[in-house]
Order: structure tokens, then sequence, then C-alpha cells
């Protein structure tokens, strides 16, 4: 690659270059906040145009149409800005990002208050012309007039800059709170010399440890935090003390157990005053409140009353699952004292005596290749599309490039980051590049990004993957999916774009239930050594393990969500209580397994301190509920029945946002949805007797 020449910083800018997808290696760093100052100019001044249009002159292509693409471009380059701070970070990158945050924030914020758009757009939305739109047009105008009133649209003139500096400073905060947990994940590192220290942990695992040491010219195996190197060692490792010392320094993660610039404590009780503040200079009674408005759930009592009648039926289970790990471990393993850096580890031992087989056994059957033509093959099936490899400039020689085609036509396309590095965040995630939408040269298709962080194979090897992490990319695919799959027309609602948060989910679920059909799971396997298929009789120990753990599996997913509802309604962000106090009292509400005082999970808990989930992490539960009773109806009629797929494509994915989804669940399924089929699918349809 060879620099370009910046001039003005727009000149030759390949952030400014729209015509087709992201430039990624012709960008630089020193690209980034000129082309974000000039495509804030453009957008402003386009705002000032727009706003300045009488109301009973404005239409929607003469007037909002023009400010649609100006907000359109800045969204798309600060979308792939946004995309290299959490998969390509460095010093310098992250320093033109944040250069660039708040302005991008202000402007926002600004767009959102303006009271002459805000009037425009009423009188479009009660004009005879608003009557022939499109129901998704017309829905764009529904959710764009409650954007401006959650935006401060409606706010006193005197209390509209307190409301514009509460956004600038929440989006530094979050910002700053994903920095601070990347930044100390990267910050431990662990050199073992002795091999025999390492017993128990699978090959892959030590491969990956030995070429991480390598690389940096050290004998031995480097371990980190980063959750490819640091949970293989809690699930297989036989030295308990190498279990606890990894785990306390996951646990003890950006707190005040670590260096003073990288702890999130006091951030998380700022954010929590300011998004406290927002909601009350809104009308709402707390943050809770403000967070549901745009989403399915009707209020947050009916969010946790939700959380906890699951948590009632998942109790007795969980509480089931614990005693026979504890009795197992003391029994078998010499654990008198489980402990939490033991639950994975006993866990595994007990898994593997109980259904013989382990998760070792099952991953010499994924390997990436297959799993991924197996996906697509499915995909293809359900969906009447195609996937094929395709050519871009990309962002890290891991990554991959796919075109999604209906017949010949390019209908879609995304990139597939699948591996973990220490300059990219934890976890999974789909975003998108570009969003679908008509223009007067055609339609504009969509493009996403699919990031996953499973663990990089050695040189010249496929990449072996677990089934957990077969599942995190059908979720993801799911999600994917959704954005690529849309028929819409209009930006705003197309795809995931104006979807509930609380559904938002429910395409990405509903996949995983398909990395546990043996039609499906069949064509994903090869053996990496003879290329055979998984055999059906480890499948059916796979499934007859599958619900193994889900009472506490799923207690802990209620723990998180009525730990963000609470912490967002009832907590006192100016009061004596900490996080911490609310989180353990919610563990002895609902949870059966209390971590060491040391835990600081909250403060890297980045879905909702850094991510959208506040007040909404709920919705992995909610959307499950939809997703089991979805794929329910695939089950009986065929798990890759094509016109039930087609259905699904229809009435779910097509429509993306441009109807409520409640209304595209029913016209699916033909009904409201039930808790049932999610009971069925984690085997908690009875209750078992605790004695």
């Amino acid at each position: 690659m060879t620099p370009n020449s910046i001039n003005d910083g727009v000149h030759n800018n390949p952030l400014l270059d729209f015509s087709g997808l992201p430039r990624f290696e012709a960008m630089r760093t020193e690209h980034m906040e000129p082309a974000i100052d000039h495509l804030l100019s453009v957008a402003t001044q386009q705002l000032e145009s727009t706003a300045g249009t009488p109301p009973e002159k404005a239409t929607w292509e003469a007037t909002l149409a023009p400010l649609d693409l100006a907000c359109e471009q800045l969204s798309r380059a600060w979308g792939v800005i946004g995309h290299l701070h959490s998969v390509a970070d460095t010093e310098e990158l992250r320093a033109a990002y944040n250069a660039c945050l708040p302005k991008i924030t202000e402007f926002w914020t600004n767009l959102g208050q303006d009271e002459r758009l805000y009037g425009i757009t009423k009188a479009i939305a009660n004009s005879p012309e608003a009557t022939a739109f499109s129901a998704a047009r017309q829905r764009v105008l529904h959710n764009s007039l409650r954007g401006f009133k959650l935006g401060g649209a409606e706010l006193p003139a005197e209390l509209k800059p307190r409301f514009s500096g509460i956004q600038d400073r929440q989006a530094a905060i979050t910002a700053k709170f994903s920095e601070n947990v990347l930044d100390a994940t990267n910050a431990f590192e662990l050199l073992i010399t002795d091999e025999g220290d390492l017993d128990g942990l699978p090959g892959y695992a030590l491969e990956a440890a030995r070429a991480a040491a390598q690389a940096e010219g050290k004998n031995g195996f480097k371990f980190t935090l980063q959750f490819p190197s640091y949970f293989p060692v809690l699930q297989y490792a036989h030295k308990r003390e190498l279990r606890e010392h990894l785990y306390e320094a996951y646990a003890k993660r950006a707190s005040e157990f670590g260096p003073a610039e990288l702890d999130n404590t006091n951030l998380i009780r700022e954010l929590l005053q300011l998004r406290q503040e927002e909601a009350h200079m809104l009308g709402y009674r707390h943050f809770g409140d403000l967070s549901l408005v745009p989403k399915m759930a009707e209020s947050p009592e009916q969010v946790v009353q939700f959380l906890r009648e699951l948590a009632s039926k998942a109790k007795p289970f969980a509480q089931r699952d614990l005693a026979e790990v504890r009795q197992f471990a003391a029994e078998e393993l010499g654990l008198n004292d489980l402990q939490s850096w033991d639950m994975s580890y006993a866990s595994e031992k007990l898994k593997e005596k109980k259904y013989a087989f382990s998760d070792l056994e099952v991953r010499q059957y994924f390997q990436e290749d297959r799993v991924l033509d197996g996906l697509f093959k499915l995909t293809e099936q359900l969906f009447e599309v195609s996937i094929v490899p395709a050519k871009a400039e990309l962002w890290h020689p891991d990554v991959r490039f796919f075109e999604v085609r209906k017949g010949s036509a390019a209908m879609a396309h995304f990139y597939l980051d699948p591996y973990a590095r220490s300059s990219k965040r934890s976890g999974a995630w789909m975003d998108d590049a570009r969003g679908r939408k008509q223009t007067a040269s055609g339609v504009q298709t969509p493009v996403a990004y699919l990031t996953c962080n499973y663990t990089k194979p050695a040189p010249g090897k496929q990449a072996q993957l677990s089934h957990d992490d077969v599942q995190t990319l059908f979720h993801e695919f799911g999600h994917g999916i959704h954005h690529m799959l849309t028929r819409v027309d209009e930006l705003d609602v197309a795809g995931i774009n104006g979807v509930e948060w609380d559904a938002v989910e429910l395409p990405s679920q509903f996949m995983e239930n398909f990395a546990w059909e043996w039609s499906v799971v069949e064509s994903l396997t090869a053996h990496e050594d003879t290329g055979a298929p998984m055999p059906k009789a480890l499948f059916d120990k796979m499934v007859a393990a599958k619900n193994f753990q889900s009472g506490l599996q799923t207690l802990r997913q209620i723990e998180f969500s009525l730990f963000d509802m609470l912490v967002h309604t009832e907590f006192d962000p100016h009061g004596q209580q900490s996080v911490l106090d609310l989180l353990n009292t919610v563990r002895q509400d609902v949870a059966v397994i209390t971590p060491p005082s040391y835990n600081r999970f909250a403060n890297s808990f980045s879905h909702i301190f850094a991510g959208g989930y506040a007040a909404g992490y709920y919705s992995y539960k909610w959307a499950e509920v939809l997703s089991a009773d979805a794929f329910a109806m695939f089950e009986e009629t065929g798990v890759t029945n094509p016109a039930t797929g087609q259905k699904f494509l229809n009435e779910i994915l097509a429509v993306g946002g441009s109807r409520p989804a409640a209304e595209s669940f029913k016209a699916f399924r033909g009904r409201e949805p039930s808790m049932d089929a999610l009971l069925r699918h984690t085997g908690m349809i009875e209750q078992p007797q605790i004695a």
C-alpha cells in the first residue's frame, strides 16, 4: 500500500467515496477527521436548507430526501471508522475516533432537537400526500416523529444546551468504557514455560499459546484474557491454581484492582446519573421507561415480571444442576469446595462422564470451511439465494468477503472477520456497512460486517470450531440475513433498521436452532483427518446433553437482564448504594451461584454500558421466546421446508422494520407468541422435585 495525497483532507479521501464498497486498503487515520469534518459541513448546510423550507411547502422528495442523503453519507463514513475502532484498534485510530466523536454526537443531537425540522416532518406526515405513501414510508415518519420527541425537540430552549451536553458526555463515557475493557484485557499476559503446568489443555489451545509466545520471540506458552486463550484454561486445565489465576484476572478487569486510568467504576455511576437526568428531562420516571418507548415491551414492570416468571421456572433446574456438579466434583475430582474457577472444568468433566463425549471430540468435526459451506447451503435451501466468495478491499488478511445472489444478480454482500486478536474487541456482532434503499439509478444493495472471535488456526491448518462457536456463527449470520434479505426500499426501516430492539434478536436466535438439527449438522461436519461427517451416535449424545445445565445458563442470563433493568429503574445513582451492591442483591434473589467478592462483572458489561442494550438486555430472553416459537413452525412442517422458509423470509426478514414486530410475528405464526416452545427447547417443561 502507498500513502495517498491528502491535500486539503477531502481530495482523494477514500472515506468520501460512496460509489461502491469501503476502500479499506486506501484508508489512513489522517483521512478520518477531515472526512468527517467535510461530511458534517455538508450535512449541516443541508439541514439549514431543509429546515428553512416553509412547512406547508415541504415534500418528502424535495425537502427530506436531500437531508437523508447527506445524513446517510455521514453515517456510512462514521460507520467505517467505528468498525475499524472495534476490529483494528491502534493508538492513532483511537485518537482520530475520539476527535470525531463529540462532533458527530453534537450534530445528531442538534438534528434531533431541531424544532423547524420537527415541524416540517409533522407537516409532511399530516399532509394529503402522506395518505398515498407506502406503509414503509409511513413507518419512517412515525419513527421520525417519535425520535424527535426522544431527542429533545419539544424541550424548552433553555434546557436544550444541557440536554446536548448530556448526549456528548454519554458518548465520551461509553467510548472510554469500551477502550478501558479492551486495554485491561490486553494488559494481562501469562507466560508458562513448563508444559507440565498445562496438563489437560487441548492441542489447539497449546498451539495457539505457543504461537503467541513465539510471535514475541519468547519460549513457552503465552496466555491472555482474550476469550479463545482464557476459556480453554478454565474448561480443561487440570492445575487448579492456574484456573484460579486467570479467572481472577478476568473478573477484575477495568476495576479498582488495576490501573486507576482503566477503572470503569466511576464512569458507570456518572453514566447512570446522566441517563437518569436525560429521562427526567423528557418527562419519564427513569431511564427504563425511556428505553422501552421504541421497544415491544410495554413497561419495565412487565419486563421484570417476565424475567421473574422465567426465573421461577428455571431456578429448580439450576439448583439441580448445581447440586449435581458439586456432588460430582467432590466424589470424582476431589473438589469439596467448588469455586467459580472450577465450574467450567468440573462441568466439562461431568458432561464427558454423563454423556460419554467431550467438546474436544466434537470440535474435530467442525472445520471452518465446511461449516460455512453448510451454512450457506442451508440459506440457499430456505431462502432461495446463493452465497459465493467475492473480492473487496479488506482491513485484515484474515477477513473474507462474500456475495449474496438471487439468480445471477447480486442482492447483498458481507465481510466475515472470524478470529480473535489483540486489536479487536471481544464478543461477536453484526453491523451494517450499507443499507438497502431505492435510488434514481436503482436499488442500493445492503452490505454487512459479521464479526466473531474464535481461535485462529495454525498456518496451513483449518480453524476448528466448538459447537458454541458454530451457534455463534449462525446467530450473527441470522442478524446478517435480516439485514441483507430485506425487500424494503426505505433505508430507515430496511433490514434491522427500525426493528424494535427486543425483537431484533429473533432472526439471530432462530438461526441457532439449525445447529441442533441432524440434517443440517451432518452437512456442516468433516473430521479433520478423515473428512468423514460426524457420526450420528455422537450427534445423539450432543442432543442428549443439549440442555445440560440449562437451568444455570438461563438463570445467568436472567441475572444480567434483571440487574440491567433494575440499575436503570430502581437504583439511585446519586445514593450510597453501589452498583456492586445492587448486583449482589439481584444474585441473592435469582442466582444459585455466588462469585468471589472481588468479581467486578459490571465493570466490563459492555452491552449495557458501552453498547445499545441499556435497559434492554432482557431482549435476548424476550426474543428467545419469539425465536423458539417461530422455529417450532419449522419443526411442525420440516426443519428445512422451503415453503416455511419462504414464509419466514416474506413475513419476518423481508419486511424489516417496515411494520411492528408483533404484527410480523403474527403474520408468520398466525397467533401471539407462546413461552412453551422455549421451555421445551431448554428442557424446562416440568419442574423437578428438590429434596
